[in-house]
Order: structure tokens, then sequence, then C-alpha cells
């Protein structure tokens, strides 16, 4: 089993979930910044943005998990800020940072749907690393496995599933591969293949939930709305049918615009 506190400096213990958490904040930022400036875009509108997105995001994302998670927290309040415990919901840290970020676009009057399609490259891969801060909790892993079942992963993977023991399906690799997947596909869209502003973010919106909608289901400690509906599915299929019909209207919008100008030609 791995430590979850990678050193200590005194009393002060520095969480292996933190680290992870900061280099997948740090990575997107860097590689936000590298496409902003490709495009024009003074780059320094990132780095604002993100002192507003970071800390927003972090705190839907406890405030989303807590509120699932009352029953537990109720009768502790303090437990409430121990974040580097884990229990930070995706889906509430990216209503904290669209928000975060529509303010900063709206108030200095951006581009809101070209910077999403410059954002949602690294908003997917800090997904990615940030899943291997559950890898490090034991957290977000799946149903009981075999020990033959896990014969097929590397030994630290099997090492750190291997829970009171039990072992079980590490789902937090296969949304982090998924992740990576998605990750590559969006890069490929902004590079070589977007028709549209918008494109990318309302893709993202459709590949991500496709994964997350599938490898919930394959969890046991999903946030749940009464005794049988998985949150982050219901969730899923909201931002899959959102995705589809934005794409929908925004790409015949731009194929209309494209005709009118070969026609004004």
């Amino acid at each position: 089993m791995i430590d979850p506190i990678a050193f200590s400096i005194g009393s002060l213990h520095v969480h292996w979930y933190g680290i992870i958490m900061g280099t997948a904040f740090f990575i997107g930022t860097y590689l936000a910044r590298y496409h902003t400036k490709r495009v024009g875009l003074d780059p320094d509108h990132i780095l604002n943005m993100v002192v507003l997105i970071i800390p927003a995001a972090i705190i839907c994302a406890r405030a989303y998990y807590v509120i699932f998670e009352w029953e537990n927290y109720k009768d502790n309040l303090l437990h409430v800020f121990y974040v580097w415990e884990g229990g930070l919901a995706i889906h509430g840290g990216l209503i904290g940072g669209i928000l975060a970020g529509a303010y900063y676009v709206r108030k200095h009057r951006l581009p809101f749907l070209l910077l999403g399609d410059l954002l949602m490259p690294s908003v997917i891969l800090g997904q990615a690393i940030g899943r291997w801060g559950n890898f490090i909790n034991q957290e977000a892993h799946g149903g009981p496995v075999s020990a033959e079942f896990m014969s097929h992963f590397p030994a630290f993977i099997r090492d750190q599933m291997l829970i009171g023991g039990q072992y079980y399906h590490p789902t937090f690799l296969y949304e982090s591969l998924w992740n990576l997947l998605v990750f590559v596909i969006l890069l490929a869209m902004l590079y070589r293949f977007k028709k549209f502003d918008g494109q990318v973010l309302f893709s993202y919106l459709i590949l991500y939930s496709i994964g997350r909608f599938y490898i919930e289901g394959m969890r046991t400690d999903s946030l749940m709305i009464g005794h049988a509906l998985r949150t982050a599915q219901i969730v899923s299929l909201i931002m899959i049918a959102l995705g589809a019909i934005l794409l929908i209207v925004f790409g015949m919008r731009s194929k209309r615009t494209r005709t009118q100008e070969k026609i004004s030609d």
C-alpha cells in the first residue's frame, strides 16, 4: 500500500493527492497558455482566469460531494475541509470552473466558445492526471475482482487495489485512460478538424460523459440520488444530450455561414 503522505516537514504533512492535483493544474495551465498564444490571444488571460477557476472548481467540487454525502459530515463539520482525504466531485468542479471562467470572459469581453475550445484539452488532461490521486487514496474503485483478473495489471496497481484482503476493479485507471484518449481526440480536432468555435467544447461534453457513464456503473462509491440513481450517470446523460444538441445547432449554423460566403464570392 502506498502511503498517502508524500513527505512531512515538522507537523506539516504533504499528501500525494495534493501534489497530483497541483501537477494537473500546472500542466493544464501551461497547455492552455500555449494554445491561447497560438491563436493570437493574450496568454496572460489564462493565468488570470486560473486564479479564479482553480479555487472555484475546488470549492464547488467539494461542496457537490459533501451535499450528497451529508450524512457522513453533519456530525463532524471540520472534515468538510479535509480535501486531501479525497472527495472532490468532478462534475461539481466543472460547474464551478465554468461559472468562474464565464464571469471572467464576460468581464473582459473575450470569445467564450473559442476559449472553451482552447481550455477543454487541458481540462480533460487534468482529469486524467487527477484520477491518480484517487488511486493513492484507494477510492473511486469498482467492485470486487479475482486475483487472476488483477494479475494482468502492474504490481503497483495490484498492491494498491488490494483493500482489506480483497482486490477491486481499478476504475480510476479505466477513466484515466479514457480521458487520455479524449485528450488526443480533442487535440486532433483543435488543430486539424475544427470547423467552428465551440466544436471542441461540445465534443468534450459528449466524449468525456460517454466514458464516465459506463465507468461509473462499475464503481462502488458513487454519489446517489435516493437508492437507485447514480448522480454522475444522470449528469453524464444530460451532458451528452446538451453537447449533441449544441454540436448540431452550431454545426448547422457554421455550415450555412460557409455556404453563404461561397455564394457571395
